[in-house]
């Protein structure tokens, strides 16, 4: 059986003081692409930055590899990429530069070249022009060119398709479908349907808030 990587055990998530989820629980192996649905404003952001420990936090427990992600947060980061709804570009440098920082940054890096993954996003000539020139699309294409440099197991995509094209898709489908098939875990939110085979489904709504008797009257008044 693949390995278990992360644990998600009786997580509540609340944002403004408003429960979005209670309960939730999933056990999420090697190998494994997991979509997380709901409808706007369920959750599905909140929980994807409470698992990378941005903002958001959660009550209950996440593990990583049978471990509380607490005990080790430093080799937790390591064994994580992050790309959230908004690129995380810096508009002032060029694509290459963006990726340089990343690298940098970011301990859990491939040697191979930034210019060859910008290449594979189809940025092969804007490689040094400011990111502030660029389109929606193609800012989202320098975040996406991360993902042929990180070597960590764990990548957590908020909406990873937005502002991309029907061909960027396609690479992007390529690129998770390789990273699960060698023993990595995706878990992603997106409006668009995902037609990877074997792609497994959180449904926040089967974990509903829970509220107390005085927050319901609140928020019927």
């Amino acid at each position: 059986m693949a390995e278990l990587l992360l644990t998600l055990e009786h997580l509540s998530c609340e944002r403004d003081a408003r429960p979005l989820f209670s309960g939730l629980g999933a056990r999420l192996h090697a190998g494994e692409q997991w979509q997380v649905q709901g409808p706007n404003g369920s959750g599905k952001t909140t929980l994807l930055r409470a698992i990378a420990g941005i903002g958001a936090t959660a009550r209950g427990r996440i593990l990583w590899r049978g471990r509380p992600v607490q005990e080790d947060l430093w080799a937790f980061r390591r064994s994580l990429l992050y790309i959230g709804h908004s690129p995380g570009i810096k508009g002032a440098l060029s694509p290459l530069e963006n990726l340089a920082w990343y690298r940098a940054m970011s301990a859990g890096t491939l040697a191979e070249d930034s210019l060859t993954a910008l290449a594979e996003v189809g940025l092969a000539g804007y490689e040094d022009i400011p990111c502030q020139q660029l389109s929606a699309g193609q800012l989202r294409r320098v975040a996406l060119a991360r993902l042929y440099l990180s070597s960590a197991p764990l990548w957590v995509l908020d909406e990873p398709f937005t502002a991309i094209d029907k061909a960027g898709v396609a690479a992007l489908e390529a690129r998770l479908g390789a990273h699960v098939a060698a023993g990595g875990l995706v878990v992603m939110t997106s409006h668009q349907e995902v037609t990877l085979p074997g792609v497994r489904h959180l449904d926040l709504t089967a974990f509903p808030p829970v509220f107390t008797e005085e927050e319901e009257g609140a928020y019927e008044g």
